[in-house]
């Protein structure tokens, strides 16, 4: 077995056994103040894999941060096997104004990787991140929520044409694998193109903490840590049961055919089946009512949480399941509720 190496980022060094808190400058305010960007790097002393963790690409989602900063600054890292990249806040401006986007221009922070030092705000902050914390690792999970007035089960998206991408996500243990390339520009995407298997987690709602998901998302982090040797302490873990949905005709949005208030009828992570009502849209008086059914038997990942649409608002994101994965949903679902 080699040995343990340090982990280094411009103007600084972390030796084997160290764990450091770093903000690192990313940027300036208009008044050539530093915007500085929280960085917790835990290096094993024994030598292993580098995984990073990141959330608060888009700076309203918040439920990554917590994961993120709970295996950085309550987990017990004595033996680790490798380097823990942690940045519970990849975008600053953005969390500090408590916006999806950078302030300046609007811009996507995850739209920018790798980033480039000579163009716009966006990419030279993506450069930088890019190339001191992530591009140096060997396995990279980024954390997500849905955007404001909609919400999310916790589900992977992941590039499941690349088998070392497929590894990371069939690691990470969620029920739902959504396979895609990924937008370009966006960090998942870049960093895989790039050789470093990287997949983007999903889980609940903009602007709030929501504990079953933070907590579900930490027992898949083990998972992946433990399938990379990071952790003897754990165990890899298999969810149960699991479906990867193709990018190509087995999702959808469902979106409304009339405006009003909104009654969802069923939950983020429900089943639900064909033409059954997913919701109901009324008027004020509730004297004109819109039915929305299910086009197919399906598993609604993502819902909405503002009940009031325009005309073609996204209402549901519906995924399409086969009749085995159909089954097994059932059946589990029967278990829990005979154990209840």
């Amino acid at each position: 077995m080699g040995k343990a190496e340090p982990f280094t980022y411009d103007g600084g060094i972390v030796a084997p056994g160290e764990t450091r808190n770093v903000r690192y400058t990313v940027s300036e305010t208009y008044l050539g103040d530093a915007v500085r960007m929280p960085v917790t790097i835990v290096n094993g002393e024994r030598p292993g894999p580098t995984v990073f963790l990141t959330a608060a690409a888009h700076g309203d989602e918040l439920n990554g941060i917590e994961v993120v900063r709970e295996v950085a600054h309550e987990w017990d890292h004595e033996g680790l096997a490798g380097t823990l990249v942690c940045l519970p806040v990849l975008n600053v401006p953005a969390f500090l104004a408590q916006e999806r986007y950078l302030p300046i221009y609007d811009r996507d922070l995850n739209r920018s990787f790798p980033g480039d030092p000579d163009s716009t705000s966006a990419k030279r902050m993506a450069h930088e991140i890019f190339r001191n914390f992530l591009a140096p690792c060997d396995v990279g999970l980024d954390f997500h929520t849905s955007t404001r007035g909609r919400t999310n089960m916790l589900h992977v998206r992941a590039d499941m044409e690349d088998p070392e991408v497929t590894r990371v996500a069939n690691a990470f243990a969620s029920n739902v694998i959504i396979s895609s390339e990924g937008p370009s520009g966006s960090l998942r995407r870049e960093l895989s193109d790039s050789g470093v298997p990287t997949i983007t987690i999903e889980m609940g709602e903009a602007h709030r903490f929501q504990r079953p998901l933070i907590d579900s998302a930490l027992e898949s982090v083990r998972s992946v840590l433990a399938e990379f040797g990071l952790r003897d302490s754990d165990t890899v873990r298999w969810p149960g049961w699991r479906t990867v949905i193709d990018d190509s005709g087995e999702k959808t949005w469902i979106r409304a055919d009339s405006g009003g208030l909104v009654d969802m009828h069923y939950d983020r992570g429900d089943l639900v089946y064909e033409d059954d009502v997913i919701c109901t849209i009324a008027n004020p008086f509730k004297t004109e009512n819109t039915l929305m059914r299910a086009p197919f038997t399906g598993l609604l990942v993502g819902i909405l949480e503002n009940p009031l649409v325009y005309p073609g608002n996204p209402l549901c994101h519906l995924v399409r399941l086969d009749d085995r994965t159909q089954r097994a949903i059932e059946w589990n679902r029967r278990t829990n509720d005979d154990d209840w």
